[in-house]
């Protein structure tokens, strides 16, 4: 699979959050955030600055799921990525 060019290919990362005090959110008030956590599994011919296997924040509502050869993807533009960890 190969994106072109500033498309992203990721897999998203369900992560549990808690607070300072090490209480869990509930699903309603980690869907109210803004960001969702990915593994990059391919960049776009034109992505230079994000690399395979690096984790990224992006916006949530970015982006369209996809089936490729059986599993599940998110296809992102690069311009939706907010951090790279």
């Amino acid at each position: 699979m190969k994106p072109i060019g500033k498309y992203i290919a990721i897999t998203t990362i369900e992560e549990e959050v808690k607070t300072s005090s090490g209480l869990l959110l509930s699903s309603d008030d980690v869907s109210s955030m803004r960001y969702k956590k990915g593994v990059v599994v391919a960049p776009g011919t034109d992505v230079s600055v994000i690399n395979s296997g690096e984790h990224i924040y992006y916006d949530k509502s970015a982006g369209y799921s996809m089936m490729i050869n059986g599993e599940s993807y998110t296809i992102i533009s690069e311009r939706d990525v907010v951090v790279v960890i």
